[in-house]
């Protein structure tokens, strides 16, 4: 099986940082997009930042300026540095990636079990 395994979150004042990572592991061939989510509470789930394997990025337009992702492909992690939060970035962060386990077929997409980001006014 394949899993994904967030760390990092926690309870931060505005202004603050936080570095999320997600290490994905299990039979893996190759991972396309991999970024995160975020679900405040009474929300829907959105996204906050991806990137391809070739390192295209894609960010919410709330988190441009202050969010950046990387990855490191070789090691199949992501990463998300959190520069400036605001109260307003309180959420669970989900990893997500698009994972081909072979070869052949289409990519499966997977979702970690989530880690909690608090921003304290």
């Amino acid at each position: 099986q394949v899993q994904l395994v967030e760390s990092g979150g926690g309870l931060v004042q505005a202004g603050g940082s936080l570095r999320l990572s997600c290490a994905a592991s299990g039979i893996i061939f190759s991972i396309n997009v991999m970024g995160w989510y975020r679900q405040a509470p009474g929300k829907q789930r959105e996204l906050v930042a991806q990137m391809t394997s070739g390192g295209t990025t894609n960010y919410a337009d709330s988190v441009k300026g202050r969010f950046t992702i990387s990855r490191d492909n070789a090691k199949n992690t992501v990463s998300l540095q959190m520069n400036s939060l605001k109260p307003e970035d309180t959420a669970i962060y989900y990893c997500n990636a698009d994972i081909k386990r072979k070869v052949i077929g289409n990519p499966t997409n997977y979702w970690g079990q989530g880690t909690q980001v608090t921003v304290s006014s």
